[in-house]
């Protein structure tokens, strides 16, 4: 019988409503298929997408347990916008922070940057003293890379 492999199909997805600081938020997680192969994670406020995640599933799509990875790939998405939400990491959002406006809260303030690092000239003449060991280790925990929500500034009007 030739009909559709289970693994082609997709997988039912993630629905949640989350009350934060007396704002309800929605928070939706997708797969689109082996077709398209992406999980797609979205929150929402009053109807408003405020933050979209996707990742791609692409160069795993000939595991043999792809359901099972996939899966949980779906709920490690999910629960990250959500820890991302409870956070803070939307409260400087525009939407929310018009949301939080109406119940009289105020979002916590951006950390401030620290302050640049003030070099005489003539140290910064000077050639480093650090090995290339260190330079490297430097580079490396300076920029690290996080796979976060793209936040998304605009209302639907």
């Amino acid at each position: 019988m030739m009909g559709i492999p289970a693994k082609a199909t997709m997988l039912p997805g993630y629905n949640h409503n989350v009350t934060y600081k007396g704002v309800t938020f929605h928070i939706q997680t997708e797969d689109s298929g082996i077709n398209n192969p992406h999980i797609i994670t979205l929150l929402y406020s009053g109807g408003n997408i405020l933050a979209r995640k996707k990742t791609s599933y692409a160069d795993i799509i000939k595991h043999e347990r792809l359901s099972d990875v996939v899966r949980e790939l779906m709920q490690d998405q999910h629960k990250h916008m959500l820890r991302d939400l409870k956070n803070g990491s939307f409260d400087s959002h525009p939407l929310v922070r018009v949301e939080f406006e109406k119940r009289g809260i105020k979002p916590a303030p951006a950390p401030a940057a620290p302050p640049p690092e003030v070099v005489p000239a003539s140290a910064a003449a000077a050639p480093s003293r650090r090995s290339a060991k260190n330079r490297r280790s430097a580079r490396s925990t300076s920029a690290t890379t996080r796979n976060s929500a793209i936040p998304i500034f605009s209302a639907r009007t």
